[in-house]
């Protein structure tokens, strides 16, 4: 799962030199973007996005009760908190918005904002239960951008009003990729792990 110490080659044959942390490698990590770089819009969006969410569940790989360790005092930000703010993510906009279903906060309310942060606690239910729900959220947006008729398909957002699917899929690349800059930090605070 980790490279330390041996230089390697990417892709385009050069070689990478020898660097003082581990690294993500294996199949795994490979596979992550091995979408299309050419071809049909929708086919490059999804696979973009798909490889961010990958991205994010790597960084989270092999940890338990560490992805509830906060980042930096007093910043509630963990890894733990990052997949559940993403479930709300996804669900907010694929389901809420776009299928317009009227659907629940999962983790946060009008009491407690930031629920999806300060609920991540280290409790194998409350990791069970939120990767549980980031997965769902995540199989019904990819159901959703594989059975819609066109990447102009609209949904009515309060905040940015009429948004199309296309538009959803470019803002998720854009959150997923900001937040992955995030765990790519607390994932090396925890155990040195870094990597794309």
């Amino acid at each position: 799962m980790f490279r330390k110490g041996a230089p390697a080659a990417d892709h385009a044959g050069m070689e990478i030199p020898d660097r003082r942390i581990e690294l993500f490698t294996g199949d795994e990590s490979e596979q992550r973007f091995s979408g299309p770089a050419t071809g049909e819009e929708r086919g490059i969006l999804v696979a973009m996005l798909g490889a961010q969410r990958a991205t994010l569940r790597l960084k989270c790989s092999g940890l338990g009760a560490q992805l509830a360790l906060r980042s930096v005092p007093p910043s509630s930000l963990s890894l733990l908190g990052l997949v559940r703010h993403l479930a709300h993510v996804e669900r907010r906009w694929f389901r809420s918005v776009l299928a317009g279903e009227d659907v629940a906060l999962r983790f946060s309310s009008t009491a407690a904002p930031e629920g999806d942060f300060d609920g991540a606690g280290p409790e194998p239910e409350v990791v069970a239960a939120s990767w549980a729900a980031w997965e769902a959220e995540v199989a019904f947006a990819e159901a959703f951008a594989a059975q819609a008729p066109h990447l102009d398909i609209e949904g009515r957002d309060g905040w940015r009003g009429p948004v199309s699917l296309r538009w959803v899929l470019l803002h998720m690349i854009e959150e997923y990729a900001r937040h992955n800059g995030h765990a790519d930090l607390i994932r090396e605070r925890i155990d040195g792990a870094v990597g794309v």
